[in-house]
């Protein structure tokens, strides 16, 4: 096997590893968030900094391969777009570092009427960051596919949701209750962008599969 193939075989293997410590800051940040386990709230934050380190790594070996071998065609495209998934993938734990903020202090105040779709959100877009890491590591673009449409589900559950918070704002006097559903609100919207990263991961698997740039479609069919 060439140098440069065992070189982009770690670089694959290395984007995988940061994507597992982003969905355990996920799952961690989803438990400090039911209020279940702080401590999980703290193991995000440990987490974070293996992930920031993770991602200078990645991009370093991206910028050298690119460098040292000037690859073309699906190599190129391969690197490209692990640089932007590898920047996706901290920002996915950035927005974990958010919710789990906001969770530790969300337990100062009184419990809030439940809202079981903020559980089912965090489930939908915990199952598109899974599924659009298998569809990197298989270079599966018709899975990337798949995933862009469920981008629709978790902004209707969004919507859901901060209709929801607004309607119990509106029918309390309680500072407290306002600023825990304020809270909420955020975490709903921090959420969401976790969904919009893995969008993004799965339109980059696609243009490294097949040269196809997916963003922006009405911009692209007017070039």
């Amino acid at each position: 096997m060439r140098h440069f193939d065992i070189e982009m075989n770690d670089l694959q293997n290395r984007l995988l590893d940061m994507a597992s410590l982003v969905q355990e800051m996920i799952r961690a940040a989803t438990v400090g968030l039911s209020g279940k386990d702080l401590k999980q709230v703290e193991k995000v934050y440990s987490l974070e900094k293996k992930v920031n380190i993770q991602e200078i790594v990645v991009d370093d070996k991206c910028l050298k391969l690119i460098a040292l071998n000037q690859p073309v065609g699906t190599d190129l495209r391969f690197i490209t777009s692990a640089m932007r998934i590898n920047s996706d993938l901290e920002r996915i734990g950035d927005e974990a570092v958010s919710i789990s903020r906001m969770a530790k202090d969300l337990v100062k105040y009184k419990e809030l009427k439940p809202l079981e779709d903020i559980p089912n959100m965090v489930l939908a877009v915990e199952n598109m960051v899974v599924e659009s890491i298998k569809a990197f590591n298989t270079s599966d673009a018709d899975l990337a596919f798949t995933i862009l449409k469920k981008d629709d589900e978790v902004d209707k559950l969004r919507d859901k949701i901060i209709d929801d918070i607004k309607n119990i704002i509106a029918s309390s006097s309680s500072s407290e209750l306002i600023q825990k559903a304020v809270d909420l609100i955020f975490i709903a919207k921090s959420i969401e962008r976790i969904g919009d990263h893995a969008t993004n991961i799965c339109e980059d698997i696609i243009f490294m599969v097949h040269g196809k740039d997916v963003r922006h479609p009405r911009a692209n069919n007017k070039m």
